[in-house]
């Protein structure tokens, strides 16, 4: 069962049809158009904070931010701050001061295993990883975070869908076919829990078609 105290995590990428998030050549990839960008957006407009991996930070060096000033205004209206703070998790204490997420208008916190040391200079804070995802999200609610957006990448994606703490998917399907190693979800013997598998796992809330033959998907977790 879900930890009651534990906040709501939604998982949200743009993917190609065969489930790749980046060309064979790997490197930063921007598969959504305009439709997808919208359906962002409003995830981001829901959430209080957005999970992202080290990796994904090194490849695109910022993070997804709220462009439309009325979603802004509204999350003001309602006591929030405009964007969601920006979550990195990283086994890494320190990243270049020079790359755009610094400038980025946004709080800026850094999930680390545990260490001794300041802040790093950039971030607002620092919470300590838990020994499993159920208590680094329980802490994250006890922060104030209770709606959490999971960016990616694939391993991060993969670590939380392994203990089966994500609430929803939120999968834009694009019209290409990329081929290559780079999956939505990492590869390997171990593969993911039974109990995603199972009839009734997951249910549909929701499919729309955006502009450019793409298709939103969200489906929630029934447990």
């Amino acid at each position: 069962m879900k930890l009651t105290e534990a906040p709501t995590l939604r998982l949200v990428l743009a993917i190609s049809l065969d489930g790749r998030l980046a060309p064979a050549a790997g490197g930063a990839a921007q598969l959504g158009g305009t439709g997808d960008r919208r359906a962002l957006e409003e995830a981001l407009a829901w959430a209080d904070g957005a999970l992202i991996g080290a990796g994904t930070l090194r490849a695109h060096r910022t993070t997804c931010l709220i462009r439309d000033g009325e979603r802004q205004a509204q999350r003001v209206q309602d006591g929030r701050p405009p964007q969601p703070v920006a979550l990195v998790v990283s086994r890494q204490q320190s990243f270049p001061s020079e790359w755009p997420f610094f400038r980025q208008p946004l709080q800026r916190w850094l999930l680390t295993p545990p260490v001794a040391t300041p802040v790093p200079s950039g971030f607002d804070q620092r919470l300590t990883l838990g020994q499993s995802w159920q208590e680094t999200l329980r802490s994250l609610a006890k922060a104030g975070l209770q709606r959490v957006l999971l960016l990616g990448g694939a391993q991060l994606c993969g670590s939380l869908l392994a203990e089966d703490v994500v609430d929803e998917l939120q999968l834009t399907l694009t019209p290409k076919l990329l081929g290559g190693s780079h999956h939505w979800l990492p590869t390997g013997p171990k593969g993911l829990p039974d109990l995603l598998t199972e009839p009734g796992a997951w249910c549909l809330e929701r499919c729309d078609r955006l502009e450019a033959d793409e298709v939103l998907l969200h489906y929630c977790r029934q447990r």
